[in-house]
């Protein structure tokens, strides 16, 4: 295989789920599954299609309690193209499967360069010959509402006919995921089929309750040597079949195109998302054309995104990027959507959006800063419910969703189901309040960055404020500790939601939680001063905010409680008490303990009880900031964190930690490349394999994760180059890491579109493309250097 392409050979159903899910073709605007196109959904495929941002609610009864959950559709399926054979003699034989048909020489190659999947075997049939069949699919970068399928018969030694039925599926449900399965699944009503002679078929249909219109129009025909081609057009109750007879001779290609048009009704300037799916599959290009369009807009994105690194590591991280810009294309911008957890690759999480955009947005912010600024307006319109969510428990502020979705309102289960014990768990995981944290870190990131002053001056300022509004109103005064101290929460970790035995979820001053608050206070501290007088005073105005209430945060922000024991800065308040947990005896009783939680409740016992955590939690505040923004933190609240701290606490809680999250390896791989070196690569070599050797056991068939693959990407643009955006000035301290030791990529940073940063043989070189923008300001951790526009700096590293 080629730095540009996958290939999955042979036919394996057990494999099927998670080969889909990396074969995923998308836009941006909607994406599909790698399924095989004669398949309906069933216990070994699952075509799905997903639109960014569609969601609908339904109620079910589980474990004997009413739970209303919200999800990503899973829309009709345009995919399903089956077919059958007839020799010349003979009558038709069965529906081709490759389940129950034999194949020759089976292969999925997938084509990043050009965003296409490509599948090819050979078949025997009972009675006719030899067939070989090749398909090629594309889902549109340029127009994100088309997607097309190419398919190739070709008869090796004999002649007949083929049958071809070309379908758009309404018959479907959301069933990606085993252990949703006692919830509601039917998402999709009030299906309508009908036709338009002579090439096209269309299905519309509405979610449930959410009450989104979807249209689909597929439009197939065929190009064949031979003729005549019998055509019919059969619209169906739940779907509707385009069905085409062709005759077939040896070593003459038969070429069937299908050519499908999606559209919502969410979608802007339309007026009827089924005229306009009509109206736009007719008028599309033939394949070629198609296909011409589509590589020229993905050379485009290509060329503002790809990084280089040699070998396998860089072959993974342009795969990484693919998935990325599949799911968050320039197409996001102008959608009302955030960041889904597992792309549009599945159902996994139902769709949701949680924190990943922390590790998202680093990477957008300098290459589509466009998509960033979109994402963060997802935020911003659910500020207002963000608010409301804080009222209802009598608090100040934005109090945002650990998991939102379409309106902002908290979508996090109450029970959820595990799997190793059957039984249906209370799920505290909405007392993750640090996603107001990493929402106001995002704002801050973007804004520094892209120095877009009007935004943080505006709908920035507002959610900043907010934010900083609901943590000091969190925080309450320990007159015994002379500290303020915020209580009921759960940090990143997420095995621990409460201390063992108590009656009330929740643990009290989560490090993370609290030094991550202290930040968002100081920062929205020290916008408020920027502000010129006028807009800060339209903005207390605004927000109804108090000049007084600012004493208050500088306060909290410099006297927040950070716990520490054994000189290492404890997770949270009691973590110390909490009893050591026999990690090799748990090793050798298990072939994973990945997700320590369930393995413990299913023998009756809770990971509450011990020193044990899921993922990075304390460590994400490295991950977060520079050594010297985090000592800097430290030394506001009162704390000295020197580097034999940091040391001590890395490696305490190295010993403990399962890694039961896809993004534990990332972060562990980026702390360990600045405290421990040499064990930093298996770190990162677990992030950059996470998906693609689906380290999780069957996970990233449910769909990839966003979140760790957008990190990985991260981790070489900020991570190993030390790169900061702040005081109008990229920041640069590299990190050596022998693994990963050349690599290069451009940014688009402050009006600069294609700054090269390139490392190689200890040296680092940094190009400024010729324009008329002002020159840009390098700092490095001994010099500084100003670097205008057309020329090139390079730069010798220090040894470490």
């Amino acid at each position: 295989m080629s730095e540009w392409t996958w290939e999955w050979t042979g036919y394996d159903p057990a494999a099927e789920r998670l080969r889909e899910s990396l074969c995923t073709l998308g836009n941006g605007y909607f994406a599909t599954r790698g399924a095989v196109p004669e398949c309906r959904a069933g216990l070994v495929h699952y075509p799905g299609t997903y639109a960014a941002g569609c969601y609908n609610r339904l109620e079910s009864t589980v474990a004997g309690r009413q739970a209303v959950n919200e999800d990503l559709v899973n829309l009709p399926n345009w995919l399903l193209l089956r077919f059958r054979l007839r020799h010349a003699e003979g009558s038709w034989g069965p529906w081709f499967s490759p389940d129950t048909h034999g194949l020759l020489d089976h292969r999925h190659t997938l084509d990043l360069h050009r965003a296409t999947l490509t599948r090819a075997f050979r078949h025997r049939g009972d009675e006719a010959g030899v067939l070989g069949l090749e398909q090629t699919r594309l889902v549109h970068m340029g127009d994100p509402h088309l997607a097309a399928l190419r398919t190739v018969f070709t008869a090796e030694d004999w002649s007949g006919e083929v049958e071809i039925e070309s379908c758009l599926d309404g018959e479907v449900i959301n069933g990606n995921v085993h252990r949703y399965r006692a919830l509601n699944r039917h998402h999709v009503t009030r299906v309508r089929t009908g036709a338009e002679e002579p090439h096209t078929v269309w299905l519309s249909c509405r979610t449930s309750t959410s009450d989104i219109a979807v249209a689909m129009a597929a439009r197939t025909t065929v190009v064949a040597d031979l003729a005549p081609v019998s055509s019919e057009l059969r619209p169906g109750r739940h779907g509707v079949v385009h069905r085409l007879v062709v005759p077939i001779a040896p070593r003459q290609p038969v070429t069937v195109v299908k050519t499908v048009a999606l559209h919502t009704s969410r979608d802007t300037a339309i007026s009827d998302p089924l005229a306009e799916a009509v109206d736009r599959v007719s008028t599309a290009a033939d394949f070629p054309g198609l296909l011409d369009s589509h590589v020229a807009a993905w050379e485009r994105l290509w060329r503002r995104a790809d990084i280089q690194v040699p070998g396998e590591a860089g072959r993974i991280l342009r795969f990484h990027l693919f998935h990325v810009l599949q799911t968050l294309s320039p197409h996001t911008a102008d959608l009302d959507v955030g960041v889904p957890a597992r792309g549009l690759h599945g159902e996994a999480y139902r769709g949701h959006v949680f924190w990943d955009e922390l590790f998202v947005l680093p990477y957008l912010n300098l290459h589509f800063p466009e998509v960033s600024l979109g994402l963060l307006n997802y935020r911003y319109r659910r500020l207002p419910r963000a608010c409301r969510a804080a009222a209802a428990i009598g608090r100040a502020g934005a109090m945002y969703p650990w998991q939102s979705g379409s309106d902002g309102r908290e979508e996090t289960q109450e029970w959820h189901l595990n799997p190793h014990s059957g039984d249906w768990l209370p799920d505290h995981s909405r007392l993750q309040h640090h996603v107001g944290s990493a929402i106001a870190y995002n704002v801050w990131q973007y804004c520094e960055a892209t120095g877009d002053t009007e935004y943080l001056h505006t709908k920035g300022a507002e959610m900043l404020l907010q934010i900083a509004r609901f943590w000091t109103d969190l925080a309450v005064f320990d007159p015994d500790l002379g500290r303020y101290r915020i209580r009921g929460v759960v940090g990143p970790d997420e095995y621990h939601d409460s201390y063992p035995g108590a009656a009330l979820p929740g643990l009290d001053d989560n490090a993370y939680t609290n030094v991550t608050a202290a930040w968002v206070l100081a920062r929205t501290l020290d916008l408020l001063r920027r502000l010129p007088a006028w807009r800060r005073e339209e903005l207390f105005e605004r927000v109804r905010l108090d000049g007084s209430e600012l004493l208050k945060w500088d306060e909290i922000s410099r006297r927040l409680r950070v716990p520490f024991h054994q000189g290492v800065i404890s997770q949270f308040e009691g973590y110390d008490d909490l009893a050591e947990l026999d990690w090799d005896a748990y090793r050798t009783r298990y072939s994973s303990i990945r997700r320590l939680d369930r393995i413990l409740e299913a023998e009756g016992d809770t990971v509450n009880r011990y020193k044990a955590s899921k993922q990075a939690d304390v460590l994400m505040l490295d991950y977060l900031f520079s050594p010297t923004e985090l000592r800097q933190l430290f030394l506001r609240l009162g704390y000295d964190l020197d580097d034999e701290v940091w040391r001590r606490t890395v490696d305490y809680y190295l010993r403990r930690t399962s890694h039961g999250s896809t993004l534990s390896g990332l972060v562990h791989g980026l702390v360990l490349a600045r405290a421990r070196r040499a064990e930093a690569w298996q770190y990162v070599q677990e992030a950059l394999e996470g998906d693609i050797a689906d380290i999780q056991g069957g996970t990233t068939g449910e769909g990839i994760h966003l979140g760790a693959m957008a990190g990985t990407l991260d981790l070489v643009q900020r991570g190993l180059t030390g790169l900061e955006t702040r005081e109008d000035a990229l920041w640069l301290d590299p990190v050596p890491l022998p693994a990963l030791s050349e690599y290069g990529f451009s940014l688009r940073y402050r009006g600069h579109w294609g700054v090269g940063l390139r490392r190689h043989g200890g040296q680092l070189e940094i190009g400024v493309p010729d324009s008329e923008e002002s020159p840009i300001r390098v700092v490095l951790a001994d010099r500084a250097v100003t670097i205008a526009p057309g020329e090139t700096c390079t730069l010798v590293l220090a040894e470490s």
